[in-house]
């Protein structure tokens, strides 16, 4: 899997590193090897000891270092961004006492989109604390951030605003407005209560882009949990005309386009023999460009899942329960047709609580936003 990597320009580094203070001139080697030091921590934390001799360091610098550290924090891995952060909040509090918070830097990179999206949002929570005043003025223009804490924040006020709008048109707008950043499932279903009470109709599908028109096979044998690793012959070829044998009679692939709500696929329904059993589901998108985007699934049962047939995730995991966007896989598409095949592997228990066996599937973009197919029909064929 390839990871997106937001860089500033230099031009720009070097521009907002010179506003922050003439001093930083005189520090600039020793804190750039120190935020060196803090970068190179590993992502299973190798390192931590020099990661934190260089945080204490750093800590004890002013207000011209918290430029560089947020910065720094574009191309961070996790564990690195964390030690990063330490270190900018220490200098920022103290900054923030003595009146020395640089609120007008601050503003320059939340409002710069090229940077990362959490230390924008490290950067704004500060500014917020030395201009009271910046949420009210930035967080309106927010509603289509690739921040998604800043984009949800946009949200919030637009709820906010809708709900004391006084004319229904005015709510309507305000609703409607509101609906057009919303990513996240808890403020799509409160926008779309109140549109339905006003008479508008919101289409969960269309609006979080779930993917309902697969290719299903199935069942393969999955008695004791074994067939996980098991290569079934869709994992070797995707051929929708074949025939395969089963687990226990001869199987071919079947279209299916969901009709529910939420966009799931109930295998257990859709499938004759439902425990300890395998599906598979195959589709195509079409990509107009090569992107970076996130493959985003929800299902209690253990899956694998392959793009253009590259395994590029799997867990054997059973009856963990469903919940929307459950699992995020960052995934690289090229342009054209991808193929996604999704293996999903129900056992054998008993209970009540085990019986669900289903699947939902989404493409989006790194802000959560959905992703459509050029091509709709490519799988229908």
């Amino acid at each position: 899997m390839r990871k997106l990597c937001r860089r500033s320009s230099p031009v720009f580094t070097l521009l907002f590193t010179a506003l922050w203070s003439a001093a930083a001139t005189v520090a600039a080697t020793s804190t750039e090897d120190l935020i060196t030091q803090v970068q190179s921590v590993g992502r299973a934390g190798s390192e931590n000891s020099s990661a934190a001799k260089a945080v204490n360091q750093l800590q004890q610098m002013g207000p011209e270092t918290l430029g560089p550290l947020l910065v720094a924090m574009d191309d961070a891995n996790p564990v690195a961004m964390n030690w990063l952060q330490v270190a900018f909040e220490s200098i920022a509090d103290q900054s923030l006492n003595s009146g020395q918070l640089p609120a007008e830097q601050l503003e320059e990179f939340v409002t710069d989109r090229t940077h990362n999206g959490r230390a924008r949002r490290v950067a704004f929570d500060w500014l917020a604390k030395a201009d009271p005043s910046a949420p009210s003025r930035l967080i309106p223009n927010m509603l289509d951030d690739p921040s998604s804490p800043l984009r949800r924040e946009a949200v919030a006020l637009a709820i906010k605003r809708a709900k004391a709008a006084e004319s229904e048109e005015a709510q309507t707008a305000l609703w409607t407005k509101a609906l057009s950043g919303a990513v996240d499932r808890d403020q799509f279903d409160e926008i779309a209560s109140a549109l339905k009470k006003l008479g508008e109709k919101v289409n969960l599908v269309d609006h979080f882009g779930l993917i309902i028109d697969w290719h299903l096979i199935g069942p393969f044998d999955n008695k004791d949990e074994a067939g996980f690793d098991v290569v079934y012959p869709p994992e070797e070829e995707i051929n929708l005309s074949a025939k395969y044998d089963g687990m226990n009679e001869s199987v071919s692939w079947q279209h299916f386009v969901s009709e529910r709500k939420d966009g799931a696929f109930d295998l257990a329904e859709l499938t004759t023999s439902h425990k300890g059993a395998i599906d598979y589901a195959y589709t195509e998108f079409n990509s107009p460009v090569e992107q970076q985007v996130e493959f985003r699934l929800a299902t209690p049962n253990a899956w694998k899942l392959w793009c253009n047939g590259e395994l590029i995730f799997a867990r054997e995991e059973y009856h963990r329960g469903m919940q929307f966007d459950q699992y995020i896989v960052p995934v690289h598409l090229k342009q054209g047709v991808n193929k996604i095949l999704l293996k999903v592997c129900q056992n054998e228990q008993n209970q009540d609580w085990a019986q669900r066996w289903a699947f939902q599937f989404r493409i989006v973009d790194e802000t959560g936003r959905a992703l459509s197919s050029s091509d709709e029909s490519s799988t229908n064929e």
